[in-house]
């Protein structure tokens, strides 16, 4: 399993490194296997920079590409040939140098495009793995300044990510919350300063009408309890960002809100959900 540094953070405050904190965590009998950095993006977007495109033209071989002249910020215009839509001169875009790897281990070279050489790519959203949309370049506003990083614009962070074994008598460990509780309970024995809190739910408030969805049990032996929630009126879309960057960072890919926080709520509390479409329910319960 695997551990986010940053998410047990929300829920056990102390002063530990990861390395500090895999140390206790093997002390409380939890095997640790390693520690790593994980970047926010694979590779950190290194090679990829603030740029100026300060020159645009049609490419005259070429009904849709341009010809662009580029201020990566280091003094030296560079041609790019670019196929976006929207590209013009005077905007601040985001640009792969010569040598840049971008998500898919995607590696910028020279290349001749209708007998234009180009150095380097502007690049959309997609293709930088910082959003989904390919309807053309990203723009930035205008304040944003040429040769800084993608990585410090974008504030892009890294993680500290701990795996560990399970092993059958240790199930209260399979969770965030879980191992922050047992870590708390270590550290204040070995009085090292620690603060733990579990997640505020009181803005949390039943609804009100009928409509519910009452549950069950036909085998009470195998399932002595069995609870569930409706929730109406609920529309499935993307995840908000910070939980996609925390099931990003402990390996698992965000699919859309109802999928991701059940397995967020799998992944804080270690209890697993199962949800339910009420149209596909028959016989009202």
């Amino acid at each position: 399993m695997k551990l986010s540094y940053s998410w047990l953070k929300d829920y056990l405050e102390c002063d530990l490194t990861p390395q500090q904190v895999a140390e206790a965590m093997t002390s409380i009998g939890i095997e640790v296997d390693s520690v790593s950095e994980e970047e926010e993006i694979p590779g950190g977007l290194a090679g990829v920079v603030v740029a100026e495109v300060v020159e645009c033209e049609s490419h005259p071989n070429s009904d849709h590409l341009h010809i662009t002249k580029v201020n990566d910020g280091t003094g030296e215009l560079l041609t790019v040939v670019c196929g976006a839509p929207n590209v013009a001169a005077g905007q601040k875009v985001l640009f792969a140098r010569l040598g840049a790897v971008l998500p898919g281990d995607f590696k910028i070279k020279k290349s001749k495009i209708r007998g234009v050489e180009s150095f380097g790519m502007i690049c959309a959203e997609d293709e930088l793995g910082i959003g989904t949309s390919h309807d053309g370049i990203k723009v930035l506003p205008a304040d944003a300044v040429p040769g800084t990083t993608a990585k410090e614009y974008l504030h892009l962070k890294s993680d500290a990510v701990i795996e560990y074994e399970i092993t059958a008598n240790r199930v209260d460990a399979a969770s965030h919350i879980g191992v922050a509780r047992d870590l708390y309970a270590y550290l204040r024995l070995n009085d090292i300063p620690c603060k733990f809190s579990y997640p505020d739910v009181s803005a949390f408030k039943e609804g009100e009408g009928e409509g519910a969805i009452p549950v069950e049990v036909l085998d009470t032996d195998g399932a002595p309890e069995y609870e569930g929630i409706t929730i109406k009126d609920v529309k499935v879309g993307p995840s908000p960002e910070w939980l996609q960057k925390k099931l990003f960072a402990i390996g698992l890919h965000p699919v859309n809100n109802i999928v991701d926080i059940s397995n967020f709520v799998l992944f804080e509390v270690g209890q697993p959900l199962h949800t339910f479409d009420a149209d596909q329910i028959t016989g009202g319960k």
